[in-house]
């Protein structure tokens, strides 16, 4: 039988210590076929190997008649023997190589991983599919280690073939498997266990579909609304090749065309407000975003217009890099454009990243050291609902960023990077604070994550043009 990544959605593993008396193990298993059951795996640790051979030729054709897999648990040799359609390994069995020669190319392998290690060596050896966990616990292994679903986002994320999340699973526990990456979800108590078996797996076939639908081979998304930088190192460019190299697939929608290159602007061509609409409804009611970065805008129209989106469709994760300032402290924007940012768009977002010159203008304060970062920080979270990201890169000594949440301030230790081409660098943490949030990651994490990235990108060293060059974003591909 032909493998999909899709059979892995309600992944039904025996155990007949709930048969009732007179009850087969086929019919357990029929039931949860009826019920929705996408593939099987036979376990049975108390049976002799003849007895499992029979089993698994009884179940063979009744999996088949609903289209399920049948996958035998540990045993290659048995696998291939019953004719089952693949058999899964732990990490302390048969090693794939030797269990793939005796099943040949045709047959499923799985095999058990706990973490990205693990995950990404049964990959590389060939394997079809990994199962991971215990997510929850097992109520059928004692002395599991839980692996969190946090965890179990780390593998999924590190590998390309599809995951399957196992331990502990139950109809209660199910959606938080929801954004992991995962595949489907192996259970067996809470089917088997259950009195009514075919009913307990519809109810975990409704929960799988809502929890896995659109994802393993579908992407987190995440949508830049920024200018055009027709050099390719700052606005959506630089967003864009961010977010990618992130693994995450990036939408745009333009306010604005421009001519620059390393050297300067020459020339803008700003989109309508019409336009933009167009563009955002467009993006909204097709594929919706993860997360939300807003570059420059620089007419407040386009600002309303933005905040209006915002409001209709109401994204998670916006992430605002308030452009106002130039690096030499120049105003970028006009008064009432300014205006409009502050009072409209702001109030919006769930994080502001404010360079130190921008910060001066929204917390109407001096900043020439971190207790006086900490004191601009407190002054503008009066204002705005949402997190600081206060970046120190115009700091004298250091190149600390500070991060204020509710009261509370998150150091994040940097230093300056001898390296004088920065063009793009405050759209390139934006974007990978967007392309983290968008993954799945905490705040605080997103924010380190991102962090890292630009540091490792300016450290690179790429040099192009005559002016401040760009960032080498595919520097790193996650």
């Amino acid at each position: 039988m032909q493998f999909s990544g899709k059979q892995l959605r309600v992944y039904a593993v025996t155990d007949r210590r709930w048969l009732r008396s007179g009850e087969t193990l086929a019919q357990q298993v029929e039931a949860a076929l009826q019920g929705g059951a996408t593939m099987v795996q036979l376990r049975e640790k108390g049976l002799s190997r003849k007895e499992i051979l029979r089993e698994a030729r009884e179940l063979l054709p009744l999996c088949h008649q609903y289209g399920a897999p049948l996958i035998v648990n540990d045993d290659p040799e048995l696998a291939r023997e019953a004719g089952a359609d693949g058999v899964h390994i732990g990490q302390e069995d048969m090693a794939y190589e030797q269990a793939r020669r005796l099943l040949g190319p045709d047959k499923i392998i799985g095999v058990s991983a706990h973490n990205p290690r693990e995950a990404l060596a049964a990959q590389d050896a060939g394997a079809d599919y990994l199962g991971c966990g215990a997510v929850f616990g097992s109520a059928t292994k004692d002395g599991v280690q839980t692996l969190t679903p946090a965890g179990l986002r780390e593998i999924c994320r590190s590998v390309r073939i599809p995951v399957v999340a196992i331990g502990g699973i139950t109809a209660e526990n199910l959606p938080q498997l929801r954004g992991t990456g995962a595949w489907g979800a192996a259970v067996v108590s809470a089917i088997f266990a259950q009195p009514d078996k075919k009913a307990a797996a519809q109810a975990l076939s409704a929960l799988a579909r809502e929890a896995f639908e659109g994802q393993g081979h579908s992407m987190k998304t995440a949508l830049t609304i920024a200018g055009s930088d027709s050099s390719g190192g700052a606005g959506i460019q630089a967003d864009i090749k961010t977010m990618m190299a992130h693994g995450v697939y990036a939408m745009s929608a333009i306010t604005a065309l421009t001519a620059q290159n390393t050297t300067g602007v020459f020339g803008i061509q700003e989109a309508s407000p019409e336009f933009l609409q167009q563009e955002l409804d467009c993006v909204f009611t097709d594929i919706f975003p993860d997360a939300v970065k807003i570059g420059m805008v620089s007419s407040a129209p386009l600002i309303r217009t933005i905040a209006k989106s915002l409001e209709q469709y109401r994204p998670a994760n916006i992430v605002l890099d308030p452009v106002m300032v130039s690096t030499s402290g120049s105003r970028l924007l006009a008064e009432d454009a300014a205006q409009a940012l502050l009072e409209e768009l702001a109030p919006l977002a769930d994080i502001l990243t404010p360079n130190i010159p921008e910060a001066e203008v929204l917390s109407g304060r001096s900043i020439r050291s971190r207790e006086e970062m900490e004191q601009a920080a407190a002054v503008i979270g009066q204002k705005f609902k949402g997190a600081i990201l206060l970046k120190g890169g115009h700091l004298a000594n250091t190149a600390d960023d500070l991060l204020y949440v509710d009261g509370a301030c998150h150091w994040y230790p940097g230093r300056h990077i001898d390296n004088p081409n920065t063009h793009g660098t405050g759209c390139t943490l934006s974007s990978a604070i967007a392309s983290n949030l968008a993954l799945g990651y905490s705040l605080e994490d997103s924010v380190g994550r991102a962090k890292a990235y630009v540091a490792g990108a300016l450290e690179d060293g790429l040099d192009l043009g005559h002016g401040s060059g760009p960032l080498p974003h595919g520097y790193r591909i996650f």
